[in-house]
């Protein structure tokens, strides 16, 4: 994994079953994913999530 995905995404047994998610947070990178396909835009996913745009850019 890139060093800025690492600095930004978290894999932890304890967490969502171990899923990927973006640091500090419990939002998964599918959740990202899924709203990005879903059409939202970043402004809408960073709103709705919590998150920052480089969350959603990694």
């Amino acid at each position: 994994m890139e060093e800025r995905a690492k600095a930004r995404i978290v894999i932890d047994d304890k967490i969502r079953h171990g899923k990927p998610i973006i640091k500090g947070t419990r939002i998964t990178v599918d959740e990202v994913l899924g709203a990005l396909i879903g059409g939202m835009s970043y402004e809408e996913i960073e709103q709705e999530y919590g998150i920052e745009r480089e969350d959603i850019l990694f």
